[in-house]
């Protein structure tokens, strides 16, 4: 069909060019997000009452049942400094506290929660556990997160959020409780400067569900933060296993604004065991990278927090190996789950180990062979002779989103050119590892994008 008339004609282009330029556009990440995927490697700290009292931890009756003494929190040789040091040492750029978890106790300074360190004979009752915490960061460079379990609070009584009942009496405590954690989370957000992160355990139920309104606290006190999450938000998403890993692909769309937790999710997120939130969506609308957790001490158990004659259980070096390349190198972000123990110390056999991780990390990519940058379909890595290759690493700028939908990693050697991969999301980070080959030059090949795409690292290295 022809238009006669060239005005109409043009307004036609335009809109058309438009619609074009709208059907090409990716979410953007912000600059927590940003610092966020660039940490890579987080630790999370979990610490609470029951660490010391000498049993093995039980999930079902700790959310249930209080603590009968809470003054059996004693960590003589309490140093935050080791804990963060240790994190350090394994190459994690950010670290979090766990301030309250599902005893209900909280690891500072209270006035809204009586239950506090406040209310301890250790340090008289001046100890702040998430002060110290938060200053060790400072002095080692690592970003500071906090973790607010409200979902579950043993000595509150509260189950999934609630008060169970339907009297009064219930109505007046459920209240309370919410006027609590509003001013709990108000003085975590006010006292102690900025956090780079801020995670609800399981969530946290707003004024809709009967719950606290934590969110706009949030909002108003720490809006440089990520929040992780309510059923209005989620600046990143649970990877849908603690294996300390996503499948590939896993992209840092997803097509909801939160994810809910259990019974609360969306079935299209908990349908095929989570699926949605493992491989997350190349055409959501929201930018929220995964994250993949899992504790230290998960080698034929799954510890969270510290228990008596449980050192077998932390990962050989080789697995955590592993856990690396398939969350960092998929786009995602490691976040290991680490136990100081009775004494306030990380125990000797973690720390080891977290050592042990960070030095075989940086001795994997310590021999780069070449690395360039370019934008659009393709860019080549090229080298002065053959080198031996066995591993890439790709990144996206992801300041402009995830462009790339499609790609190939080509190498040319004396036969002629070789495919490498095949893939699709490149996101933050992509690494593979592959038998070596004797090169002179690498080609990525951009098949599919959502514009221009713009591809921030392109290098090579050979491991021995």
């Amino acid at each position: 069909m022809r238009f006669k008339n060239p005005l109409f004609t043009l307004i036609l282009l335009w809109h058309t060019a438009n619609f074009a330029q709208a059907q090409q556009q990716v979410p953007i990440p912000t600059q927590a997000q940003l610092d966020w995927q660039n940490s890579e490697m987080v630790a999370v700290f979990h610490y609470d009452l029951h660490v010391f009292d000498g049993k093995i931890y039980n999930q079902a009756q700790n959310r249930i049942t209080p603590i009968a003494d809470y003054n059996i929190f004693n960590p003589e040789k309490l140093d935050t400094d080791q804990w963060v040091k240790a994190a350090k040492d394994a190459g994690c750029k950010m670290a979090i506290l766990t301030a309250t978890h599902e005893t209900g106790f909280a690891l500072f300074q209270s006035d809204s929660n009586p239950y506090s360190m406040k209310a301890l004979k250790f340090q008289d009752g001046k100890g702040d556990l998430l002060r110290d915490f938060k200053a060790s960061c400072e002095k080692y460079g690592l970003r500071a997160g906090v973790y607010i379990g409200i979902r579950w609070n043993s000595f509150y009584g509260i189950h999934d959020f609630m008060v169970e009942g339907e009297s009064t009496f219930a109505k007046n405590r459920q209240h309370y409780y919410n006027t609590m954690v509003e001013g709990m989370v108000t003085e975590i957000f006010t006292n102690y400067g900025d956090w780079a992160m801020v995670w609800f355990d399981g969530g946290a139920h707003g004024p809709e569900q009967g719950g606290p309104d934590v969110l706009s606290i949030f909002e108003k006190h720490q809006p440089n933060g990520l929040f992780y999450h309510n059923l209005q938000r989620a600046d990143m998403r649970w990877g849908g296993s603690e294996s300390g890993t996503v499948p590939y692909p896993s992209w840092g769309t997803f097509p909801f604004a939160a994810i809910g937790s259990g019974e609360s999710s969306r079935a299209e997120i908990s349908n095929n065991n989570f699926a949605l939130l493992k491989t997350g969506d190349p055409n959501g609308i929201y930018y929220m990278p995964a994250m993949s957790d899992a504790p230290l001490r998960g080698y034929g158990g799954h510890d969270w927090f510290w228990e008596p004659g449980r050192d077998h259980l932390v990962f050989p070096l080789e697995n955590l190996v592993k856990m690396y390349y398939n969350s960092v190198g998929h786009n995602s972000s490691l976040i290991l789950g680490l136990t100081p123990n009775a004494e306030g110390l990380l125990p000797e056999t973690d720390t080891k180990r977290l050592k042990e991780l960070g030095d075989e990390i940086s001795r994997r990519f310590a021999n780069k062979i070449g690395a360039t940058a370019g934008a659009g379909d393709q860019v080549k890595l090229q080298f002065s002779k053959r080198q031996k290759v066995n591993q890439v690493v790709l990144m996206e700028d992801i300041t402009k989103g995830e462009r790339v939908r499609k790609f190939t990693i080509e190498g040319k050697t004396a036969n002629g050119w070789k495919m490498i991969f095949e893939g699709s999301v490149i996101g933050h980070k992509f690494i593979h590892e592959f038998e070596e080959l004797e090169v002179s030059e690498l080609r990525l090949k951009i098949l599919e994008s959502r514009g221009e795409a713009q591809i921030k690292e392109f290098s090579a290295y050979s491991l021995e």
